[in-house]
């Protein structure tokens, strides 16, 4: 149990035709509430953080907290580095015990793609971590705040880019996006199809907050096997704090209780959705 590796988990997520849910932090309760939800429903895990985050939870506080609680969990979580945008920052993380790391240069030209994350690799197979990386441009921006056009992934640049790097998971574009979606979006599961065919490593979903349970598990049916959720748990956590903020009397334990709450709520109703339940 405790931190493993992720490329363990989605390989038994593979097998089993299930989701591990990969769920951003910013924070101590969030952390708290996502371990919580994963213990109590014998589920695996992935804590995870971008690297657009890192103005707001320093990644020399933030990970060893992100690796103390994953050591500490009585079901396997991996510690993963999301959205790494330079060598720098991926080398950091490897450093600090992180047992994942992405490196996203999706909107690369598939060559120049392709060696930004042989150089990864050979990064992080040094610290025995697991690499992922993307293909095809997903709407808006890791951040929120770009309004960035989506390119679909093209499964022939799939194969190029694990045949090139070996990869441990490779995200798609099949109409998802980061942040919240303006209208339901209409995911093409040909696309999952395809890569599916041509690839045996798993595949991730990003932009996971909006989409229905039940494309969720069209889309684990398909091959996806990572599932990445940041704005619900936010919202879900800030929707709490508020509440609570406008209660007469206050107090600061109470209100970081709140919070992990709101975590634990969120991550336990997707860790059922994804069929996770019970797999650890």
């Amino acid at each position: 149990m405790s931190l493993v590796n992720m490329k363990s988990l989605l390989e038994k997520a593979e097998r089993e035709n299930y989701g591990v849910g990969a769920f951003s932090i910013a924070n101590m309760e969030m952390i708290m509430g996502a371990v919580k939800a994963a213990q109590e429903s014998n589920s695996p895990a992935i804590l995870q953080i971008a690297q657009v985050r890192l103005p707001y939870s320093p990644l020399h506080l933030i990970g060893p907290m992100m690796i103390a609680a994953a050591k500490e969990a009585t079901v396997p979580i991996a510690v993963h580095f999301d959205h790494g945008l330079d060598l720098v920052a991926i080398k950091q993380a490897l450093e600090l015990g992180f047992t994942s790391v992405m490196i996203d240069a999706s909107h690369l030209p598939i060559k120049e793609n392709i060696e930004m994350v042989q150089k990864v690799k050979e990064m992080a197979d040094f610290y025995g971590a697991s690499v992922e990386a993307e293909v095809g441009q997903l709407g808006g921006s890791e951040d929120g705040s770009e309004d960035r056009d989506m390119y679909y992934s093209d499964p022939k640049e799939v194969y190029e880019l694990y045949v090139h790097t070996q990869v441990d998971a490779i995200a798609l574009s099949i109409g998802n996006a980061h942040g919240l979606y303006k209208s339901e979006p209409k995911l093409k599961f040909s696309i999952l199809e395809e890569a599916k065919k041509l690839v045996p490593v798993p595949l991730v979903l990003h932009g996971g907050s909006g989409i229905s349970a039940e494309d969720f598990r069209k889309c684990i049916d398909h091959g996806i096997r990572k599932v990445n959720i940041a704005t619900a748990s936010f919202m879900a956590v800030e929707e709490k704090a508020r509440k609570y903020s406008r209660q007469d009397k206050k107090d600061y334990f109470k209100l970081s209780s709140e919070m992990v709450a709101g975590m634990y709520e969120n991550v336990t109703e997707h860790i059922n959705i994804f069929r996770s339940y019970q797999k650890a």
